[in-house]
């Protein structure tokens, strides 16, 4: 029913949806699709009244695909927040909450760097080359909206520093991105776990203190890729 609000999945051709009971609805003609982008504008369609929330599942992960909603709907709510975010008032809030966000990213880089060199923890004569890695696990890990484990707030960040950087050399000291990894099903999970062991066992030999000549050294040159 079109006075019904839902959450539902794309259909099977478009201009189509999928509810949960696997039945195929088309949105009324009067309806448009308000696309994601604008957390605002979709929270005030969807309060206003019945609406359609398009969402797709790959994998573990849940995307938007926007709200269907009448068109009259969108547009009034299109039009009130124009009329409020032209206000001097709305732009000194967001500029507050600009420097909120900014303040807090920046506190966040700099625990996360610390936890990764925690992590870490070389032999005093590597602690250059340890400094250097937090700084490059970190600046890569921490970017909102990058994805990485560095974003989740589900593990504590100790675990998550130790994540970012099992991650970080999977990818730039071992050949995991140039590997053919057969489509069956627990394969790269294990290729991974094979891989973390490795980076695992290299970086023993720094915790231990060994003598690593640099053009030897994986994390050196690994960290002037970066650089090149």
């Amino acid at each position: 029913m079109p006075n019904q609000t839902r959450v539902v999945s794309p259909g099977p051709r478009p201009e189509t949806v999928l509810t949960a009971t696997k039945e195929i609805l088309a949105p009324p003609a009067d309806w448009s699709l308000l696309l994601p982008g604008d957390p605002g504008l979709t929270r005030r369609v969807k309060a206003a009244g019945p609406s359609w929330t398009v969402q797709e599942k790959r994998g573990r992960k849940t995307f938007s695909q926007g709200v269907w909603a009448p068109q009259a709907q969108i547009a009034a709510a299109m039009k009130q927040l124009e009329v409020e975010r032209s206000t001097e008032s709305y732009a000194k809030r967001q500029a507050a909450s600009a420097q909120r966000r900014e303040k807090t990213q920046t506190e966040y880089v700099t625990t996360f760097r610390d936890a990764v060199f925690e992590f870490l923890a070389f032999a005093p004569i590597h602690a250059e080359l340890a400094a250097q890695l937090a700084d490059a696990v970190a600046a890569h890990a921490t970017p909102v909206g990058s994805g990485t484990v560095a974003r989740t707030k589900q593990i504590p960040v100790e675990r998550r520093a130790e994540a970012a950087v099992i991650a970080w050399m999977r990818h730039q000291t071992t050949v995991y991105d140039e590997m053919k990894i057969a489509r069956i099903k627990g394969e790269r999970r294990e290729v991974r776990r094979m891989l973390a062991e490795q980076s695992r066992q290299l970086l023993r030999e720094y915790r231990a203190g060994f003598a690593v000549p640099p053009s030897k050294c994986e994390l050196r040159k690994a960290l002037a890729k970066k650089h090149v």
